[in-house]
């Protein structure tokens, strides 16, 4: 996701944003060069870094798709620093969702499961159908994945499955069903994750 990030932000001609830094994993064979020829595009003077704190000190807003640890201490980097942080991450416990909470209070934080349109589309969708059937109607995500993929669910499936339970007007974590043994209980939203 990082290089069509910075491949998107280089090949913008309006001038409405600028690349202003890359952080890579520390240790990562990037450290070092510069972000345009790791993305394909000419040089554009940006050096990958592993230290974000200057960055974050710097920058007016910062668009993060990385891991969730990464993800907590970005947010907190970017509260100090008053950059806004939007984040792309997945896989969040609801301990470090908190952590991204209290960032936003000291500022602005945007945070998604999914920044695609389409699958944002697709999730008002969700809402609108849910909130039409009753809870005599099942539902359930179904999604396949490599087998290298972290989460599961994975963060789009998420999306889609608070979009359902906000369309019932019910609490997520309540009604989220991940397990595969024995019968859902009526009203529950299932999650089944395929891997191949």
């Amino acid at each position: 996701m990082g290089r069509m990030l910075i491949q998107a932000v280089l090949d913008s001609t309006d001038g409405s944003v600028m690349l202003h830094g890359a952080i890579g994993n520390e240790g990562s064979a990037a450290i070092g060069q510069d972000a345009g020829l790791l993305a394909g595009r000419p040089a554009c003077g940006v050096i990958v870094s592993d230290d974000p704190v200057q960055l974050f000190a710097t920058a007016d807003a910062v668009v993060d798709f990385t891991r969730p640890e990464a993800s907590i201490r970005f947010s907190a980097l970017a509260a100090q620093g008053k950059a806004v942080h939007v984040v792309g991450t997945t896989g969040f416990s609801a301990e470090q969702l908190a952590a991204l909470g209290r960032a936003a209070r000291h500022t602005p934080v945007i945070q998604s499961y999914n920044m695609s349109l389409g699958v944002n589309l697709l999730a008002a969708l969700v809402r609108q159908a849910a909130r039409a059937l009753d809870v005599g109607w099942d539902i359930e995500v179904v999604e396949m994945h490599h087998r290298h993929k972290i989460d599961a669910p994975s963060g789009t499936a998420i999306l889609l499955g608070r979009a359902a339970a906000e369309g019932r007007g019910v609490e997520f974590d309540a009604v989220k069903a991940t397990d595969r043994d024995g019968r859902r209980p009526e009203g529950a939203i299932g999650f089944a994750t395929l891997r191949g």
